[in-house]
């Protein structure tokens, strides 16, 4: 008898990521299946919810395909968040899916703080400030700009939400998603129906929400067909994949922070409770496990930065450019660089912030550059860390699991190891993104484990780099002018 396994579904930007786990971690088998962005205009990303469904049933019956004999337990989901899916009383789609990185939301978002009585009103309400990723702006977007697609609409969605619904014919929502709407009173897990009234949006068009590990109903006769998976099978809620990325890196619960090195760098740390999210900096959401939350926040340009200057270098390979980096010492000579490229979101909210080297002089080569745009990111991020202690006074971290590109880097762990003075892992999973939390989840609910806490015994460490103490003072040092130059200092 073949054991039990899960199917972890990750409904991303670029395309579907499906992957079968099973009791053990073992990934039986991880299939992509990609499906077109689309650009209006300048600023703006939409996508059609049809290209979605196309590339769930294809990843999904090719990882189903090579299963074998495995019985499958249980299915869940991780998703871009943020996206705006309208349903009309037909469950119809009203229009294309306006996406997370859509921009097109400025006005909408200053309305609404407005309208909640300014920054500090909001975040009574929500405890997150309404950035333009959020979905609240584009729904009051698409009142005042396309009023009669706002009629038309009986329901909002967030992506994986509307995935799940082709699967099981049942519409809700969870609270890590329903976090990232900006319209969410993250303290108490429910929709902040006085601020959805304040902005003049309809309250009849949000879904009911539930918990990210609750079951929401069977795969369907007809989804079966398409899928592959057999009729009946339990799915489970899922989550966000800003949430659900760092719930398989192991942050269901506080001990360990999460280091995603991707494009954009995120630092994320479980809490044992609800915090509040001083002055709006960081993103305080609700987390996979009932009664969990989940602080981090963002640094646009993090393995950005280093890309940036491996092109503007005429293209040198990462792994050279790491060993020109390695040449030079700790703190780099005193060059320091903010890596502000494509504005910034913590620890400053600014569009219009941009990236600087200072310190220098005619003695530095490529090498001090690359080792600099490595440790500005490790700075950057180590900023967003401080900023999550201080909101969680208290928090004891005492290893950090890293993620995305940046995390085949040697170099680049050691000196997070070394800035954040922490050891530095990669585990088990942390390849598959969203889709390895999402598996997490399903197998949760359906039993393969006790809880979420007691999976986290599959996202085992691989590699383990430790703090070089003789590092620690240049480091302490460098962190400082780099505070100071940032223009964020803590009270």
């Amino acid at each position: 008898m073949v054991s039990n396994c899960v199917i972890g579904i990750d409904v991303g930007t670029s395309g579907c990521k499906t992957i079968a786990v099973d009791a053990s971690g073992a990934i039986l088998a991880s299939c992509v299946s990609e499906y077109p962005l689309y650009q209006p205009k300048a600023g703006w990303n939409e996508q059609d919810p049809a290209d979605w469904w196309v590339g769930v049933q294809k990843s999904v019956s090719e990882a189903v395909s090579k299963i074998g004999n495995a019985e499958i337990a249980g299915v869940s989901f991780s998703g871009q968040m943020h996206g705006l899916v309208a349903l009309d009383k037909n469950d119809n789609i009203v229009r294309r899916a306006i996406l997370w990185n859509d921009q097109r939301t400025d006005a909408e978002c200053e309305e609404i703080t407005a309208a909640a009585g300014g920054l500090e009103g909001l975040l009574s309400y929500s405890n997150n400030m309404m950035l333009t990723g959020y979905t609240g702006g584009k729904i009051l977007w698409m009142k005042k700009n396309e009023p009669e697609n706002y009629a038309k609409t009986a329901l909002v969605l967030n992506p994986k939400d509307y995935i799940r619904f082709l699967m099981t014919g049942s519409k809700e929502t969870e609270v890590s998603d329903a976090s990232g709407t900006g319209l969410f009173d993250v303290k108490n897990r429910a929709w902040s129906f006085e601020l959805i009234e304040k902005i003049g949006l309809d309250k009849s068009i949000f879904p009911s929400c539930v918990q990210s590990t609750d079951q929401t109903g069977p795969v369907t006769e007809k989804a079966a067909k398409l899928t592959g998976i057999p009729a009946g099978t339990p799915v489970f809620a899922g989550g966000g994949d800003a949430v659900i990325s760092t719930t398989g890196l192991g942050l269901v619960k506080p001990g360990r922070a999460g280091v995603t090195l991707g494009t954009s760098g995120v630092v994320a740390v479980g809490l044992p409770g609800y915090a509040d999210n001083p002055g709006g900096m960081l993103q305080l959401f609700c987390g996979n496990a009932p009664g969990r939350w989940m602080a981090f926040g963002c640094t646009l340009s993090a393995a950005g930065s280093y890309q940036w200057l491996r092109d503007m270098l005429g293209g040198i390979d990462f792994r050279e450019l790491d060993d020109l980096a390695a040449e030079v010492p700790p703190g780099c000579d005193g060059l320091l660089f903010l890596p502000y490229l494509t504005g910034e979101r913590c620890p400053i909210f600014d569009a219009n912030a941009t990236g600087s080297f200072t310190g220098i002089n005619s003695t530095m080569r490529k090498g001090h550059f690359a080792r600099a745009v490595l440790e500005g990111v490790c700075y950057s991020l180590k900023q967003v860390y401080d900023l999550i202690v201080k909101a969680s006074p208290g928090i004891d971290t005492n290893e950090v699991a890293i993620a995305g590109g940046g995390a085949k880097s040697p170099l680049w762990r050691q000196m997070l190891a070394d800035i954040f003075g922490v050891p530095v892992k990669t585990v088990h999973g942390s390849a598959e993104g969203g889709a390895f939390g999402a598996a997490m989840v399903a197998g949760a609910g359906a039993g393969l484990w006790q809880s979420l806490d007691d999976a986290m015994a599959i996202a085992r460490p691989q590699t383990e780099t430790a703090p070089n103490p003789a590092t620690a003072a240049v480091y302490k040092a460098q962190y400082e002018k780099y505070v100071k130059m940032s223009g964020y200092v803590q009270d």
